[in-house]
This record gives C-alpha cells, structure tokens and sequence, in this order.
C-alpha cells in the first residue's frame, strides 16, 4: 500500500470524498495481474484507507481486475454504495473499521 501524506493540508478520497490527510493508492488492475502478464501498472487512484481496506475485505483480485476497474464501477458497485454511504458521515480523524459482507 502506497501511502501520500500531506502535511497541514488534506484531500479528498476519490470514493467517499472526505477530506484526508493521508491517502493511498489504489491500483484499478492490481498489480497480481498486471506483474503476470509482463504490461506496465495500472491507473491509480487516491483514495483514504478506509475505502482501500474495504475493497479488499470485499472483492477478490481477479474480480477486482474484471469487473471493478475503474473508479466509476467502484462507485457504482452495491456493496461499495451502502459502505460509502456510512463513511461518509464518520469522523476522518479516526480509524474506520471495516467488515467482510457476509
């Protein structure tokens, strides 16, 4: 995981849109794929840990490099929309804890 970080200045997550002051990169193909077939990376997008902790708690690489690899998809993608949804309203100052979907 690739961290930004910003000092006394914040930015938006791609996903959720609150304003961080750290951010991480995630790769919209993931790199497991894009390594195996020899191609260069993948986009990335900035997006808040919280986001990228539950993308991963959701969805499998090879889902993530078919069906959700672009930004839109992600925003888009049910599961992804009722957790947006939540942390939306959840103090960016602290950690947010993240669930598998049962």
């Amino acid at each position: 995981m690739t961290f930004k970080v910003v000092s006394k200045q914040t930015l938006p997550c791609e996903l959720c849109e609150r304003e961080m002051a750290r951010l991480t990169a995630h790769h919209l193909i993931p790199r497991q794929s894009t390594k195996r077939q020899k191609v260069e990376t993948s986009p990335t997008i900035d997006i808040c840990s919280a986001c990228h902790r539950q993308i991963h708690a959701l969805f499998d690489n090879k889902y993530l490099a078919k069906e959700l690899n672009t930004l839109e998809k992600l925003r888009k993608e049910p599961q992804m929309q009722k957790f947006l949804a939540w942390v939306k309203k959840q103090n960016p100052d602290r950690r947010v804890t993240v669930h598998r979907q049962k």
